[in-house]
């Protein structure tokens, strides 16, 4: 039996770690008054169950899933606009305190679903207390507030009919994936507009305290 608090102990403490510094970062733009590209930052270790089902679906033996699942921790940056995304990832691109293992750009080609994000698997060395550093993948996933919204959906649609969603319905995920992505660009195209509203309004919160 494996001993999964043991064996997910270091994928949280990745996760933990990279939210504490994409955080870091979201501050620094905060404090500097420019835009910030990251709006905010979650992430999760995969749950066991899920864990078994997609070891199950993909044919991984248990004692390899360290070496080949590679959200067993996930993080997952979302972004106001589509132009913010390009400024993360040569942000994740130009740090030196981890190992881009593999690059999915899935907005210039998104998937047949209509599923759209940026993924990054990373090699991210967390310390140990026994053996010192340990090298572990987590995927890192950057999209807009609409993708996530959309993703969430198709992914609680999936749950519910076992990964065979109706052809139907698959059309209408489709279609709104469409629609979510139509929101980004008009989103886009006043994104100066936007900022300098939101401008306005963290200058008038600030001079309330």
């Amino acid at each position: 039996m494996l001993d999964w608090n043991t064996l997910l102990a270091p994928y949280k403490q990745a996760v933990d770690e990279m939210k504490i510094k994409l955080k870091g970062i979201r501050e620094q733009y905060q404090l500097s008054s420019q835009h910030t590209p990251i709006e905010f930052v979650t992430g999760r270790v995969k749950p066991v169950s899920s864990i078994l089902q997609k070891s199950k679906r993909k044919n991984i033996p248990l004692n390899e899933l360290e070496e080949k699942m590679q959200d067993l921790a996930g993080v997952r940056v979302m972004c106001q606009f589509v132009g913010d995304i390009d400024t993360v990832v040569e942000l994740v691109r130009a740090r030196t305190d981890f190992e881009i293992v593999e690059e999915r750009d899935y907005i210039k080609h998104k998937k047949n679903s209509g599923y759209r994000s940026y993924h990054f698997v990373l090699k991210y060395p967390v310390q140990m207390i026994e053996g010192g550093e340990k090298r572990i993948l987590v995927e890192l996933q950057i999209r807009t507030l609409a993708m996530n919204f959309w993703a969430t959906i198709e992914h609680s649609l999936q749950y519910k009919y076992a990964g065979k969603i109706p052809a139907e319905v698959e059309q209408r995920l489709q279609r709104a994936a469409e629609a979510a992505f139509r929101l980004d660009e008009e989103m886009s195209q006043i994104r100066g507009e936007v900022q300098e509203a939101q401008q306005i309004l963290s200058k008038k919160r600030d001079s309330v305290r």
